[in-house]
Parts: structure tokens; C-alpha cells; sequence
């Protein structure tokens, strides 16, 4: 979409060309303190569309913030055509506390639309839904894996949503997946509001892995210049890399409770038999290898030196192409990604 009508959010306007921050009032803590939402605003002169950022909906996840910390910073947005709408930290409260959920140990990523009269969580979602997520026409939520569970960078669409598989692949990732929206998620209700939206995977809670938040920043400037809100680059053009779509994913399991040694890396190749680590008795009588039953790529893994039977240790996406061919094709990725990324765009 094209608008160029004052933007207004909160108790603040914005004229085409406009830029600022607002605060917008969530409530308070035990404290008395005030919880607010802080929201940065850039507009060009020129129009184009509006597009959401986000990152902190959980609070220990810190790829996202920094991603959006060094896009605030770039020079790049002096030619920004259309609207950026940057939600740096949307659940501060967790963000505070250096946690993952609410101080009443709810999941804001279970609570959209929200509401107005409900828990602090849901007053959080429903401010965030009415003030920042009806004003989008496209949006980019950023997220990790857990505590010890890194993932490989991917981006998370929703079956059949061709607009965020164009985008998707505008972002380049190493990996593009689908996967179903979960009730009560951001997602969800960008779905809900037709707002094409990804969601960006990488790394894990409390890191800030370079590579992550590199293909984090790249992905954002190369969706801009999809949809025309930024210019090409005048620079040479990078190397092409080519986007791996996943035809399904799973999870290896352990077999039995122990020690857990991986010995296979994020973005490893693997095939049927493939030995992708061992648990171990405790008191050293036996080993049992944790082995693949397919072909595929490792997008996720557990660093967790225990396992219990049943945890998921290796989380393997299927392609179409060969196992060997997609692992070759995510290194080039990576090869380019820190050939050509320069240390804070």
C-alpha cells in the first residue's frame, strides 16, 4: 500500500518525513514504576509502504534487539521511502527481568489480540495490537531458540502465504520454512489482519551471535529494497546465494537418558545412519548413539550437556535437493555473508 496521511500512534502525529519516538503507557510495577512501549517512527518524504518491525516479544531474546539497535543506527534510512514502524523490546517487563516470559510467567506470544481490561500481559497486547499492528501493511517479528538450543538463521511462514514467501526470499536466509500459526500468537494475528509478515530465527536466548544478527540486518535492507522503500545498492552486487525452502521438519529425540554429546553442527548435512551424537550412562557403563532416519539438515540443536529420554536433541529439515548439495549451498551463504557484510550493516 501507499500512504502519505499523517501517522498517528499513541498521543503523537507524524507527517510524511517525519521521524521520533513514542512511549506508549502499558501500566505499572510493583514497584509503582511505569511500563511503557517504546516505538521509533521514521517516514520518508516519498511514499511507500508501511513496515513493522519487532523483537523482545520474549525478553531473553536479544539477536532482534540488536538487529533493530544497528538499523535505528544506519545511514541507509536516509533514503527510506514509505514508513518504518521499530518496536525494539515489545515485552519490557521480561526484557527488565532478563527472562524469557511476564511476571506472571505468561507467554506474550500466547496472548494477541489481547485485552484492554485483562492480565498486564494482555493490557501489553491489546496496546500493541490497536496502536502499532493495524497501522502495518507487512511486518518482521525477530526471535532466537532457547536457552542452550541455537538455531540455525531461517524464516518461519505460513503455509500457502505467497506474499510472505516472496518476502522470504527477498530476506535470503540459508533457509526458508513453513510452519503452522500458533492461537494467540503475533503471527496469528498478522494473519488474521492480511498483514504478510516473517519471522526470523536465529541464534540463542542471551547471545548475540554475529552471523545472526548480520543475516538479521541484511534480510531487513534487502526487503526494503523489495518492496522499494530503499534504492539498489551503487555498490558492486554480491555474490547470489540461493535460498533453501524446506519440505518439512522434525525432531531427533534421545533414546535414553544420560550425558549428551552432540558431534554434528548447525547447518550439517546428514543421511539415514548418520551418527549425529552419543548419551552416555553416567556411571560409564554404555553408550547409545543418537542417529538421523533421513535426509536433511541440521537447523537446530541442543547444547544441553544432559538429556532426558524423549528430549529433542536435533531439530533436521527435509528439501527437495540433495542433503550434501543444501549444506554446500548454506556454507556459501555463510562464506558470503562475511565476505561481504560490513561489521555494523
Amino acid at each position: 500500500m501507499i500512504h502519505s496521511d499523517p501517522l498517528k500512534i499513541g498521543d503523537q502525529t507524524f507527517a510524511p518525513g517525519a521521524k521520533g519516538e513514542v512511549n506508549l503507557p502499558i501500566g505499572s510495577q510493583i514497584d509503582y514504576q511505569p511500563i511503557t512501549m517504546n516505538v521509533h517512527v521514521r517516514r520518508g518524504t516519498r511514499e511507500g509502504p508501511v513496515l513493522l518491525l519487532t523483537a523482545g516479544i520474549h525478553g531473553d531474546e536479544l539477536v532482534g534487539v540488536e538487529v533493530l539497535r544497528r538499523l535505528l543506527k544506519s545511514r541507509r534510512l536516509r533514503s527510506l521511502r514509505g514508513t518504518l514502524i521499530v518496536v525494539p523490546v515489545v515485552c519490557m517487563p521480561a526484557f527488565l527481568a532478563r527472562t524469557r516470559y511476564l511476571p506472571d510467567r505468561r507467554d506474550l506470544n500466547r496472548l494477541f489480540p489481547g485485552s484492554r481490561d485483562g492480565s498486564l500481559g494482555g493490557r501489553l497486547a491489546a496496546t500493541f495490537s490497536d496502536e502499532i499492528v493495524t497501522k502495518a501493511d507487512y511486518a518482521i517479528d525477530f526471535h532466537t531458540g532457547a536457552i542452550g538450543r541455537p538455531n540455525l538463521p531461517q524464516i518461519r511462514i505460513t503455509p500457502g502465504d505467497e506474499k510472505a514467501l516472496e518476502l522470504a526470499k527477498a530476506f535470503n536466509p540459508p533457509v526458508i520454512m513453513e510452519s503452522q500459526q500458533r492461537e494467540g500468537s503475533l503471527r496469528s494475528l498478522f494473519a488474521k489482519d492480511n498483514i504478510p509478515s516473517l519471522l526470523y530465527e536465529a541464534g540463542e536466548a542471551y547471545r548475540l551471535h554475529p552471523p545472526a544478527v548480520r543475516y538479521g540486518l541484511r534480510g531487513v535492507f534487502s526487503v526494503m529494497k523489495h518492496l522499494k522503500m530503499l534504492p539498489p545498492s551503487k555498490s558492486g552486487k554480491e555474490p547470489k546465494t540461493r535460498t533453501m525452502v524446506a519440505s518439512a521438519t522434525t525432531w531427533v529425540r534421545a533414546p535414553q537418558g544420560g550425558i549428551f554429546t552432540p558431534l554434528v553442527e548447525l547447518g550439517k548435512g546428514v543421511t539415514p545412519a548418520t551418527k549425529l551424537g552419543l548419551v552416555g550412562d553416567p556411571f560409564g557403563r554404555h553408550e547409545t548413539p543418537v542417529t538421523s532416519d533421513l535426509d536433511g539438515v541440521v537447523i537446530g540443536l541442543s547444547r544441553e550437556a544432559t538429556a532426558d529420554e524423549g528430549d529433542a536433541l536435533f531439530h533436521i529439515a527435509t528439501f527437495a535437493a540433495d542433503a550434501e548439495k543444501v549444506e554446500a549451498q548454506i556454507q556459501r551463504c555463510a562464506d558470503i555473508l562475511e565476505e561481504h557484510t560490513a561489521p555494523l550493516e
